[in-house]
């Protein structure tokens, strides 16, 4: 990989390789976001109805015929093919905070990354790819389409609105653009976000029971090291384009402060992705990829890394 700190195009369109071990078929098994964990499949590409036939042990009872059923004196069940082609939605939040790394990558750069593998998977798997692009400097909306188009144009936004420049994350500016995903969604997508969601507020619930109802949602929680925790004990000089300050991690105020900052948002970030059925997929700046994102598509989680 080359910059860990810009998004370029060239190499975002050279991770089409690399994408092919990842997996996003409909018959993959994902453990969900319960505490605990339990099988679901992912609903994955839309389903038409096909025929109905008697019913077998094994079969789902929600697919059972009752009008049939009653005609024809035993259960009947119906039966569905799969469409050819599945919406894949990605939500990419490129948003000032998210111009930040210790190492290997700042998180907007990890976002672009994984976004491309993601979005070349699903080309390669056949499913149309769009979605949404959220920055300070402005927002593209991609509706679906099949083969490269939407994924290239998604591509070239990520590039085009990437902060260039730190700045502080605001509470609820976010929320309209999970607003939109919501509109967007046509029933059995999978829906993808990547984001550090320091931008969402509660407010947004809605927006994701909503999206939650008919798709399958995964929340891609990116986060750096630095964040979780900090540095050994001493003084460090930090700062961004508008100015510079030192920290003295020596301080056990700071660090308790500082750990505890991170737990809580994460910890309600997982609430709210249990509350609405959403998979939790973590990922640090320090992390390789694609290996990870194979590992956090599956993963059970059970309270940290």
């Amino acid at each position: 990989m080359s910059s860990g700190t810009t998004l370029q195009l060239d190499e975002l369109i050279q991770l089409r390789t690399s994408a092919r071990k990842i997996e996003l078929g409909a018959q993959r098994l994902a453990l969900s976001a319960q505490q605990g964990g339990y099988l679901s499949a992912y609903r994955g590409r839309g389903l038409e109805f096909d025929e109905v036939r008697p019913y077998q042990e094994g079969d789902d009872i929600r697919s059972i015929d009752w009008r049939v059923t009653a005609r024809r004196g035993r259960p009947h069940t119906k039966l569905f093919r799969e469409e050819r082609e599945r919406p894949i939605l990605l939500w990419i939040d490129l948003h000032p905070g998210m111009y930040f790394g210790s190492t290997t990558q700042f998180k907007s750069v990890l976002a672009g990354r994984l976004a491309a593998l993601l979005g070349w998977a699903a080309v390669h798997s056949g499913d149309r790819v769009g979605g949404i692009v959220s920055a300070q400097q402005g927002e593209r909306i991609i509706p679906p389409t099949s083969r490269e188009n939407g994924l290239l144009r998604l591509l070239a936004a990520m590039v085009e609105l990437q902060p260039r420049e730190s700045g502080s994350p605001y509470s609820g500016h976010s929320d309209a653009a999970l607003g939109r995903l919501a509109q967007l969604a046509h029933p059995g997508s999978l829906i993808l976000m990547i984001s550090d969601f320091q931008q969402i507020s509660m407010a947004s619930d809605a927006s994701l029971q909503r999206l939650s109802q008919h798709n399958d949602l995964i929340c891609g929680f990116l986060y750096d090291p630095l964040e979780k925790a900090p540095p050994p004990k001493g003084r460090y000089p930090v700062g961004d384009h508008q100015s510079s300050w030192t920290i003295n991690t020596a301080n056990p105020h700071l660090i308790q402060r500082w750990q505890a900052a991170f737990q809580e948002h994460r910890q309600q970030l997982r609430q709210r992705c249990k509350r609405n059925n959403i998979h939790w997929m973590e990922i640090a700046t320090s992390d390789p990829l694609p290996h990870s994102l194979q590992l956090g598509l599956q993963r059970q989680s059970h309270g940290g890394r």
